[in-house]
C-alpha cells in the first residue's frame, strides 16, 4: 500500500519518510452538497508523491489545517487522476468548521491513505446492496464510482439512502447520474418538506421491499450505529450471512497508523485493521 508523506532531509542529507508529517495539498474545487456537507476536491502538490498516491474504496486520510487540528476523513472518490481525491466533509467541530470556511486555492495537510478498504476484488460478480444514512454515503460513493468504472465486473447495484429531510439529501447530482447509469437508487427521508413526493420513513422501511438473492448478494453499510445494528439484523433475517455484510467503524482516530492506541478496541486498532469489517469479524470482536 502506498502512503503519502512529506520527505525530509536527515542529518546525512538523505531523504527519509516521516509517517506523521502531512503532505501539502491544494483545494481545487468545492461542491456544496447540503447545508452541512461539502465535497472538497484536493490535489497533492508534490508531483512525485502524487504519482505514487493510490487508494481503494473505504480508505481514509488524515486531514489537517494549521492551528485547527487533524481528523480522519473518508475518501469519497474513485482513483482516476494520480494525487487527486474527493473528501466529503460534514461540518461538526473545530477542524471541519475551519475547512468549511476555506476557498479554492487554499492548502491543507494530507496523511495517508490509511485503513483496510472494502474487498472490491471479492465483490466482483456479485449483486451489491448499499445502505447509507446521512454522511455515511461518502465512503459508499467511492464504491459506486469504482463499480461503475468497470460495470462488467459487478452485478446489480442497489442503493438505499436515508436523510433527515429532503433538503439534507447530499450528492444529488451523483444520485441522478448513478440512476441514469443503472443503479437502483431508492431515497427516503424522516420528515417530508413541501414538494417532496418520495418515500417518508426510516431507511429500514426501504429494506423491507428489497429482494435478497442469498449467496449472490453482498451488503455494504455506512451510517449511524443504530441504523447499522437494525439493518444488520434485517439482512440476516433475509438470509445473508455475517460474512456477506460489510460495514465501517468510526472511532476517534488520532495517528492513523496504530501507534497512539486511541482507536484500540477489543484487541483491534480500528485505523490499522479497519475501518472496514465484516459483521462476522465484528462478532468476533464482540461489537455486536
Amino acid at each position: 500500500m502506498n502512503h503519502l508523506f512529506e520527505k525530509n532531509n536527515n542529518s546525512n542529507g538523505q531523504n527519509h519518510v516521516d509517517i506523521l508529517c502531512p503532505a501539502e495539498a491544494v483545494i481545487k474545487d468545492i461542491i456544496t452538497e447540503n447545508s452541512t456537507i461539502k465535497t472538497f476536491v484536493v490535489e497533492i502538490l508534490d508531483e512525485e508523491l502524487a504519482g505514487t498516491f493510490t487508494y481503494l474504496p473505504g480508505q481514509f486520510v488524515m486531514v489537517s489545517v494549521p492551528h485547527k487540528g487533524e481528523a480522519p476523513i473518508s475518501i469519497s472518490s474513485h482513483l482516476t487522476t494520480p494525487g487527486l481525491m474527493h473528501l466529503s466533509i460534514r461540518k461538526a467541530g473545530r477542524l471541519t468548521s475551519a475547512l468549511h470556511q476555506m476557498k479554492e486555492g487554499d492548502h491543507v495537510g494530507i496523511r495517508g491513505p490509511y485503513g483496510r478498504p472494502f474487498p472490491m476484488q471479492e465483490l466482483q460478480g456479485r449483486d451489491i446492496l448499499l445502505v447509507a444514512g446521512g454522511i455515511g454515503l461518502a465512503p459508499l460513493r467511492s464504491v459506486i464510482e469504482f463499480c461503475l468504472h468497470s460495470p462488467e465486473q459487478f452485478g446489480s447495484i442497489t442503493l438505499l439512502y436515508g436523510s433527515r429531510a429532503p433538503s439534507d439529501i447530499a450528492f444529488r447530482a451523483d444520485l441522478d447520474r448513478w440512476a441514469a447509469e443503472g443503479v437502483d437508487v431508492r431515497l427516503t427521508v424522516d420528515v417530508a418538506e413541501p414538494g417532496w413526493k418520495g418515500h417518508v420513513g426510516l431507511v429500514t422501511k426501504l429494506l423491507e421491499d428489497v429482494q435478497i438473492g442469498g449467496n449472490s448478494h453482498s451488503a455494504l453499510l455506512c451510517g449511524p450505529p443504530i441504523m447499522i445494528d437494525v439493518v444488520t439484523k434485517m439482512l440476516q433475517d433475509k438470509g445473508l450471512s455475517p460474512d456477506q455484510i460489510i460495514t465501517t467503524l468510526e472511532r476517534n482516530m488520532k495517528c492513523g497508523v496504530g501507534l497512539c492506541g486511541h482507536c484500540y478496541m477489543n484487541g483491534v486498532y480500528i485505523c490499522k485493521h479497519g475501518p472496514v469489517f465484516t459483521v462476522s469479524q465484528l462478532n468476533d470482536m464482540r461489537i455486536f
